[in-house]
């Protein structure tokens, strides 16, 4: 980094100490927005980097709830409106024990530059609370949605702040949520919350879009270096909703995913891993990789071990931040894998990039390659605004689209500069370039 960047990100990691992931993040994109402000001096001069790596709001709130047991449990709930230049903050919320304010502001930090490469008129925040709804009752779940609403509704709203769901935010907990602002505000505001039930305002492809974008991106970025997916071994990380939409487009587009995760381990299928006792397993059971090998007995599943150890053309986490380290980027290169295309936020390390980069293996941020989430979300804003409602073809057209152009702005962006295939330079490029102008033309805010 320039030395002018690097004291900005001193400053960043002494102002927010105790939070690895958010640093990490940060510096990742001031490493590779040096030539834009090269280019581009009114960036310093209005101190723009300072003002996006400084959250315009953090909100922190207690959410007390109530178990099937009638024990009073207390969890901590979050959410970090990061920047609103190119529109109304816009992001998930997470339910994780793992859940702090730094890993908020990490994933905020990340969405303000994917939301930008999607061209939409979208800002960036991000949520969550450290509360875990595995092995809880769909009534504790509920109780606990209700409670963390009763807080957040103040803050959030269709002009303002539009969440949506992340890692253990899914239909069930999105409809908790909006059930509970509808009832506090005494308004039906379709447009506060995205990823919703289709029989109230939800957006067809929703729930595919993240997988279904990663896998999109992956076909565009072989179709540039003159390959497909046809034939391709598949190695995809997690068995939640980004991972078995990302295999299910794998699958029509001519390859084969072998090998998924959880937390237990992963499952290998040599014949392909079969969609629907997977989505029986892990959707309607709720159970272990495990339950898939007895209804299918000629896979198997590897404990305690990385899936990144199975041989591959094509990698897509799908998991959790810094889930590939150097080590598993090693593995991979060893196994022959050709690209990574990262359907997590931030699944790969620093020193794992380095080491795929010099290996030749293209590499795929998930800042582009996992932004179909937020793009469809994006649209079902649209539709909501317009009450109209998209066919399922319609709606995958468009996710399609926009990882075309997501593709083409960071491939273009990249040759511009003179970094010609590096996709993370121009992934942050672009984004940075576009929300950077948006603040320009906002003044001193």
């Amino acid at each position: 980094m320039p030395e002018t960047v690097e004291s900005v990100f001193a400053s960043v990691v002494a102002r927010n100490p105790g939070e690895p992931e958010f640093h990490q993040a940060v510096r990742e994109v001031l490493e590779s927005i040096g030539p834009a402000l090269a280019r581009h001096p009114e960036y310093a001069r209005a101190r723009i980097i300072e003002r996006i790596c400084e959250p315009e709001r953090q909100i922190i709130f207690r959410v007390p709830w109530e178990d099937d047991s009638g024990r009073i449990q207390v969890n901590r709930g979050f959410r970090v409106e990061f920047n609103s230049a190119l529109g109304p903050f816009k992001g998930g919320l997470r339910f994780h024990p793992s859940v702090y304010l730094g890993i908020v502001k990490f994933l905020g930090f990340e969405q303000i530059f994917k939301n930008a490469l999607t061209g939409l008129p979208i800002g960036a925040g991000k949520g969550g609370a450290d509360f875990d709804p595995k092995g809880r009752s769909d009534r504790e779940v509920m109780r606990f949605c209700q409670s963390f609403m009763t807080e957040l509704y103040r803050h959030i709203g269709a002009q303002t702040d539009v969440p949506a769901g992340d890692i253990g935010v899914g239909g069930r907990e999105i409809g908790y949520l909006f059930g509970q602002y509808k009832r506090i505000t005494n308004r039906y505001e379709s447009g506060v919350l995205t990823g919703k039930g289709l029989a109230y305002g939800g957006a067809q492809t929703r729930t595919e879009a993240t997988g279904y974008g990663a896998v999109f991106f992956a076909e565009e970025m072989l179709k540039q270096a003159g390959d497909s997916l046809d034939g391709k071994r598949v190695v995809v990380s997690g068995s939640g909703n980004v991972a078995i939409y990302a295999i299910e487009k794998v699958h029509q587009l001519g390859g084969t995913v072998i090998a998924c995760s959880d937390s237990a381990g992963y499952l290998l299928d040599e014949k392909g891993i079969d969609l629907e006792v997977l989505r029986e397993v892990k959707e309607r059971r709720r159970g272990p990789l495990a339950d898939y090998v007895r209804e299918v007995p000629h896979a198997v599943t590897v404990a305690d071990r990385t899936v990144w150890e199975v041989p591959c053309e094509l990698a897509v986490p799908c998991a959790t931040q810094n889930e590939i380290g150097g080590a598993e980027a090693a593995q991979l290169v060893a196994g022959g894998c050709r690209a990574v295309v990262e359907g997590a936020n931030m699944p790969t390390t620093p020193e794992a990039v380095r080491i795929l980069g010099r290996a030749g293996v293209r590499f795929a941020p998930g800042k582009a390659a996992n932004a179909g989430g937020v793009a469809v979300s994006a649209l079902e804003m649209q539709q909501n605004a317009s009450r109209e409602a998209w066919t399922f073809a319609e709606s995958e057209q468009r996710l399609r689209e926009t990882m075309r152009d997501i593709h083409a702005r960071c491939w273009a962006t990249a040759e511009e500069y003179g970094l010609p295939g590096d996709y993370v330079a121009g992934a942050n490029i672009n984004g940075f370039r576009r929300v950077a102008e948006a603040m320009l033309a906002h003044g001193l805010i």
